[in-house]
């Protein structure tokens, strides 16, 4: 059997909870699949099949992805009295609702589509917490660093099988589009069952401490906005560099694609080797190495756009495999350093702040980048090194007050 830098597939989903586990990532899979199917083509179906305008199209998704971070203290409390599956299950029926809502919308139907993208927007931000929440219940460690980063890769590979299918269903136009919808609801709804079917639930953890303090303990501030900035890293590929490359260097749109399609490839196959091989070293250290590597390829950046628009495309896609890696490093640590910092009875509101980070950073980074592309290349990439850099310094140096607030959240049990 083919084995993941030493580690059996079978080997690792015996430890991480058996088939508890296998379903975790059979779930994750087929929401990926569904999320891949839409999410890239939400626009066009509101501009396309209920010919809305593209500005209140954009305005209701907008409005969906707030709606989701402003739920997300209620999915940390949720997964804090103990729920695991029920909440999986239930990010995935609310999109099943949107779906239909879309399904069932007139052409024109300002309000149905707005409907439908806030209850998308919530199910799309609940997701992360809930299920990094339950495999941190079946699995404990660093085999549940490792499980995590397997479901990231796995999760990654759907979601390109998703934009697949939705990018070959696009010729089919209109009808094709409300077809694509109806298979992305049914997706969303098989995965509802195979999250339900685990029946997994929490024994909720007695608070240590009675002084009305609601927050995490270790708050981990420096941690959650430092992570603004490093989901920065996610858009860009899809956002950035294709700016970039047509732009400033007019370069062939295959050069965004190639780079696009070598970054999911890479996640893919590398995303369990690499937390593997991390393991090693603490978590916050490899955090912030992983900073110093995205902060490194954004030089690098700099420095192959300056070649202009002979070999800059070609070095452009070279460094973003440094990006890649970067991303890799970071997506492989970040999560699992939130569950090791967090105390059992605050693990949910920990996991849902560190997504309300992630959801806040993606929300903002498309607009901080198209703001800084017009102003050149120094700008742009300039910029998103230096704050970088900060935050993994933050990341690196907020050790000792972590170390401090957990000894303060024990309970006293000196005699």
């Amino acid at each position: 059997m083919a084995t993941i830098t030493g580690i059996q597939p079978r080997a690792l989903v015996r430890a991480s909870g058996g088939p508890r586990y296998a379903v975790a990532l059979a779930v994750d899979a087929v929401d990926a699949v569904g999320t891949g199917l839409l999410r890239p083509f939400l626009l066009l179906y509101g501009v396309t099949v209920l010919r809305l305008s593209a500005p209140v199209t954009g305005i209701a998704m907008t409005a969906g992805i707030v709606a989701g971070l402003v739920c997300m203290p209620a999915v940390g409390r949720w997964l804090d009295r103990g729920a695991r599956s029920t909440v999986v299950a239930a990010s995935m029926l609310i999109r099943v609702l949107g779906v239909a809502l879309l399904l069932a919308a007139p052409a024109g139907h300002v309000r149905l589509f707005t409907a439908a993208a806030l209850f998308l927007g919530i199910g799309n931000q609940a997701w992360p917490a809930a299920h990094a929440a339950l495999v941190a219940t079946v699995a404990h460690g660093r085999e549940r660093d490792t499980a995590l980063a397997a479901g990231r890769a796995l999760r990654n590979a759907a979601l390109g099988v998703g934009a697949l299918i939705a990018t070959a269903c696009l010729a089919g136009g209109t009808t094709a589009l409300r077809a694509l919808a109806a298979v992305t609801g049914l997706a969303y709804l098989a995965a509802a069952a195979l999250a339900w079917s685990v029946h997994l639930r929490a024994q909720p953890a007695a608070t240590p401490a009675q002084d009305g303090n609601d927050e995490p303990a270790p708050r981990m501030r420096a941690l959650l906005v430092a992570n603004v900035v490093y989901v920065f890293c996610l858009n860009v590929p899809e956002i950035a560099l294709p700016l970039v490359l047509v732009t400033q260097l007019h370069a062939s749109p295959v050069w965004s694609a190639a780079v696009f399609v070598a970054n999911t490839v890479l996640v893919v196959t590398l995303q369990v080797p690499f937390t593997v091989l991390l393991s090693r070293f603490p978590r916050r250290t490899v955090l912030a190495l992983s900073g110093v590597v995205l902060a490194v390829s954004y030089l690098g950046f700099l420095a192959a756009t300056s070649l202009g628009s002979g070999w800059g495309a070609p070095a452009v896609a070279a460094v973003s495999v440094v990006c890649t890696l970067g991303e890799i490093i970071y997506a492989g640590s970040a999560t699992a350093l939130v569950t090791a910092l967090a105390p059992p009875q605050a693990l949910g509101r920990a996991l849902a702040r560190f997504g309300l980070s992630t959801g806040f950073g993606l929300a903002v980074s498309p607009a901080v980048i198209t703001a800084l592309a017009p102003h050149g290349s120094s700008a742009l990439w300039g910029t998103l090194a230096a704050a970088t850099l900060v935050s993994a310094s933050a990341v690196a140096t907020e050790k000792d007050r972590d170390v401090r607030e957990v000894r303060r959240s024990l309970p006293d049990v000196s005699p």
